[in-house]
């Protein structure tokens, strides 16, 4: 009787210590996936939350995705590699998504520096970067959060585990095309969101120097400071909505497809 309890004690031991390193290898790519994502990456949340929520997220992939997670049998040396691997492939994924609250930190900077307003509370909160870019940037992650983004991160990080193996280090040329192809695509986004803003700054400026032409003895600058200023504001008033819409439907259509680049919404 003491044998076979023995022996029932020995497997569920072996069964726990088994669960507990697939845990820890899903921790390692979630942990590093959430250092870097928007909402529960940002600077402003206390590293305690987040380790918190790291932990929460991979006790609800884990069960998803145990049976793609096989760990090697090398040792201590082989099972630091496989979480070197994973802890890559985490901030990999991540970083796939910090790129577009990127984009929309992008927008905001152009769009200020077209309007004349880059200087205002230029540096208020953990990133130095213009007023625009901080309501912007609050104001699409809240947005985010608000359209379920902890239910479609976890879907995105088990979806991770078909694109990217466990333990298999990803191909270096197809990782830096992916990688190259989602920076130029941040780019083209913060200029499509930044476009009203660029146009109208240079149909402004255009007019304002036609006015200097035809009449050289008035202050253009004393008159038309106030007025881009106001017109900035206006415009932001009536574009944010539109510009957070079309942030919103790329940042989903990156959670569905994160493998390919989507068209621009």
């Amino acid at each position: 009787m003491n044998a076979a309890m023995l022996a029932e004690l020995e497997a569920l031991l072996a069964m726990a210590q088994a669960a507990f390193l697939g845990g820890i290898a899903v921790f390692a790519r979630i942990g590093a996936a959430f250092a870097v994502m928007p909402a529960f990456g940002e600077r402003v949340v206390p590293g305690r939350v987040r380790l918190v929520m790291a932990l929460a997220m991979a006790m609800v992939v884990a069960p998803a995705v145990q049976d793609r997670v096989a760990l090697p049998q090398g040792g201590p040396v082989a099972l630091a590699g496989f979480l070197t691997v994973e802890v890559a492939v985490g901030l990999s994924v991540g970083m796939g998504l910090r790129l577009l609250v990127m984009a929309l930190q992008v927008a905001g900077s152009m769009a200020a520096q077209a309007t004349s307003l880059a200087q205002f509370f230029g540096g208020a909160g953990v990133d130095p970067q213009p007023a625009m870019s901080q309501l912007l940037v609050m104001a699409g992650l809240a947005l985010l959060v608000m359209a379920g983004l902890p239910e479609q991160a976890a879907i995105f990080l088990i979806l991770s585990y078909e694109l990217l193996p466990a333990g298999q280090w990803p191909d270096g040329g197809a990782m830096a095309e992916w990688g190259v192809a989602r920076v130029s695509y941040a780019f083209a986004l913060a200029f499509m969101l930044a476009a009203p803003f660029l146009i109208g700054a240079t149909l402004y400026n255009l007019a304002l120097g036609a006015i200097n032409r035809a009449m050289p003895q008035l202050m253009v600058a004393f008159i038309g400071s106030p007025a881009v200023t106001f017109g900035g504001l206006f415009l932001l008033m009536l574009t944010a909505p539109v510009m957070l819409g079309v942030w919103l439907r790329a940042v989903g259509s990156f959670l569905d497809n994160p493998g390919g680049l989507e068209s621009m919404p």
